[in-house]
């Protein structure tokens, strides 16, 4: 933290320093049904908030989650959402964390090996000692690193390529991986999410 701080102080770095741990204070250990876990925060100008692949309403919708929404929209029929705050999912139960949870101005993974993954990690390892059934999303090769953290077998894991423009052909698309979640969580008799934004 000293670090990031530091950095803070003397470079233009996201998510603002109060959003940093948003995803923690909307979607608390308890309510955690589904993790979706993203590499670190957008770096342009007002797209960070705290959320993987969120960003906040009015901005223009980033190139990943124009993917994630197809994905979505062909896996469950549901109309292409027009804003990219995913903070009702973070409510609903889907804790939207990146590996890496801040970032310098224009310069991605400016803030990895830091401490960061550490953190991360911890938190992951945490979840997995959880006795009640969660599905762990994990897109792209950082995320799926992280798999041999996930041990428990009561959980489901959701593992692909990134829904960045450049990967999602190779995979995401036709993976249909909401509907999974969905249908594991009613298997497991809990409210399925609403994706509707």
């Amino acid at each position: 933290m000293d670090f990031v701080y530091d950095d803070y102080q003397k470079n233009i770095c996201y998510p603002q320093k109060n959003n940093i741990f948003e995803s923690l204070n909307l979607t608390p250990y308890k309510e955690v049904k589904v993790l979706i876990l993203g590499q670190d925060p957008y770096h342009q100008p007002n797209q960070a908030m705290g959320l993987a692949f969120s960003v906040n309403k009015g901005v223009k919708i980033p190139p990943s989650l124009k993917n994630i929404y197809k994905e979505l929209s062909q896996d469950l029929n549901i109309k292409i959402p027009d804003t990219g705050d995913l903070t009702p999912w973070a409510k609903q139960g889907v804790l939207l964390m990146n590996a890496i949870w801040t970032v310098r101005k224009d310069q991605p993974l400016s803030h990895k090996e830091k401490g960061w993954e550490i953190f991360t990690d911890a938190i992951i390892s945490i979840l997995n000692k959880k006795n009640k059934p969660m599905v762990f999303v994990l897109w792209g090769s950082f995320a799926r690193k992280k798999k041999s953290l996930i041990t428990n077998k009561k959980h489901l894991i959701i593992e692909n390529v990134h829904p960045s423009p450049l990967s999602a052909y190779r995979g995401f698309f036709g993976a249909k991986p909401f509907s999974k979640i969905n249908d594991f969580l009613i298997k497991n008799q809990f409210q399925p999410i609403n994706y509707i934004l």
